[in-house]
């Protein structure tokens, strides 16, 4: 079967759900989504593809190497029978209403359905749309790969999220101002194919009621029910607080799975949660290296740092406000909305103190235990920690050894020997206070390890091990894409074979751009 067939026959021909309206107008009222048509690349050319996302999607590695194929994923060619459209939605921006924003630099192409399974091919970088007011619609390659790796990466860590199917060139140089000084430089011009069940986010329902149109919003919510959360039933105003329940939850389990890797999203705007409680845009996205609450990784968010680490659970609940304020129309009553806020208020610090408990390999709970993690966070500041290696190499510590601590924990200290009398005998007293805890649990020392390693992963995509891999791809060298895709395919195996990449952070990444901060561009 020809590869042209075999994709029409994969890809749902049909045009979007019925109640969803198109509007081709700039400024898109009383419409979810606008139609647009790709920008036709001048010269495409594949750099990687997930094989996953190729069999999740019905698809062979054989179908990958068509010219079919290069075409779809690049814009260079519509599907038969399907229309693009690029989506509508308004946002709050670092706590700032933004009004309309929409899809500035992505085009959905089409509906997969393939083993009972919905996904919606998206491709980002592919050309203006109605939505990118000023701006191109493309993307560069930079971005692309931190974006097509990150994204499978998270998947294989367990963190909900979208999926990226292939990273190609698009041949086209595009102009960027890396950091937004004014040194604009052109860059090598690339596109992601990008999956997902769904890339509806908060602001696709904020941007109805700012409008007062209740109609739409209905109909948009009404959808998504049907669509996506079916289980709940015909929509109703029932259905519409168990939906928004479930919105809830689904968020604060992707953010909790943030913490627990250590990843910092830095661009927590409501245009950018998903209604599926899905990470979504991979933009100055970091993980953690030294141990700090107050990290991000956004050069935009650096004075007031909104968006750091150790507030994403809040600010996922300003946005999961924001939401509720968004389809309250739909209702009329506030207490139901308040009653799964204040519940996630309190189910949130449940739920992270469960996870740290598994990050420390404790099976039950303890009173103090609460006293335990406070104390913990509290010293991994004070001495520039690596999170990634010190959980890791904690599940090397035996019971009955935790006062001699040092030897098995050194490698995640950035500078040692700046570390002083008093921090070590706090290091002392809280490894004292560990091992009581541990002398308290059922597990051996073995089978505790083996829990921890299932918790905290060996290889995450740190930014330098994704600029490497970036400036090695402007070279026209790819390798190391490809070894970083496969590493981060298991990041909780030792791979022995690769322990090059689990180490702490180079000093000469410390500050270099793309490496310690990134701009949205990024």
């Amino acid at each position: 079967m020809e590869f042209k067939l075999n994709i029409n026959d994969r890809f749902n021909k049909q045009l979007p759900a019925d109640p969803v309206l198109e509007n081709t107008r700039r400024q898109v009222k009383e419409a979810c989504f606008s139609y647009v048509i790709p920008k036709t690349p001048s010269n495409p050319s594949l750099i990687h593809v997930s094989p996953e996302m190729l069999n999740h999607l019905g698809l062979t590695k054989e179908d990958s190497n068509t010219k079919d194929f290069l075409n779809i994923v690049t814009g260079a060619q519509v599907i038969p029978g399907t229309r693009p459209y690029a989506m509508c939605y308004a946002g709050h921006q670092f706590g700032n209403w933004a009004g309309q924003l929409g899809d500035g630099r992505a085009i959905n192409l089409a509906e997969i359905k393939h083993n009972n399974t919905h996904w919606t091919l998206q491709l980002k970088g592919a050309g203006e749309t109605p939505y990118s007011r000023s701006a191109d619609g493309l993307a560069v390659l930079r971005s692309s790969i931190r974006e097509y790796l990150c994204s499978e990466a998270m998947y294989h860590l367990g963190v909900p999220t979208t999926r990226a199917l292939s990273l190609a060139l698009s041949g086209d140089q595009v102009l960027r101002d890396v950091m937004y000084n004014g040194n604009p430089e052109y860059e090598k011009g690339a596109i992601v194919a990008r999956v997902a069940p769904s890339f509806l986010r908060f602001g696709s329902y904020e941007i109805f009621p700012s409008r007062g149109d209740d109609k739409t919003l209905k109909t948009l919510v009404d959808f998504t029910i049907k669509t996506h959360y079916s289980h709940l039933g015909t929509p109703s105003k029932e259905v519409y607080i168990a939906f928004f329940n479930e919105v809830v939850n689904k968020s604060m389990d992707m953010v909790i799975h943030w913490q627990r890797v250590g990843f910092v999203h830095g661009v927590m705007n409501t245009d950018n949660m998903s209604i599926l409680g899905l990470t979504i845009d991979y933009g100055p996205y970091g993980w953690l290296e030294g141990y700090d609450h107050t990290w991000t990784p956004n050069t935009t968010d650096s004075t007031h740092k909104r968006y750091r680490y150790g507030t994403q659970p809040q600010v996922v609940l300003w946005n999961l406000y924001q939401l509720a304020n968004a389809i309250y129309p739909l209702i009329n009553e506030a207490e139901p909305f308040e009653t799964i806020l204040n519940a996630y208020t309190s189910d949130v610090q449940v739920a992270y103190l469960k996870m740290m408990r598994s990050k420390l390999g404790l099976q039950h709970e303890e009173k103090k235990d609460a006293i335990l993690v406070d104390e913990l966070e509290s010293i991994l500041q004070l001495s520039e920690t690596d999170m990634t290696i010190f959980f890791r190499n904690l599940a090397n510590l035996k019971k009955a050894e935790t006062e001699d601590w040092l030897p098995v924990l050194k490698d995640a200290f950035y500078r040692p020997t700046e570390i002083s009398d008093r921090i070590k005998q706090r290091w002392s007293n809280w490894f004292l206070t560990y091992g009581e805890r541990l002398s308290s649990e059922a597990l051996t020392d073995e089978e505790r390890k083996t829990h921890m390693n299932r918790i905290n992963p060996k290889y995450v995509l740190r930014n330098y091990m994704a600029q490497l891999a970036i400036d090695d791809a402007d070279k026209g060298n790819y390798d190391l894409i490809d070894e970083l895709f496969n590493l981060l395919k298991h990041p909780y195996n030792e791979q022995p074979q690769l322990e090059k990449w689990f180490a702490k952070r180079p000093e000469w990444a410390r500050h270099k751009v793309g490496c310690s901060m990134l701009s949205c561009s990024s």
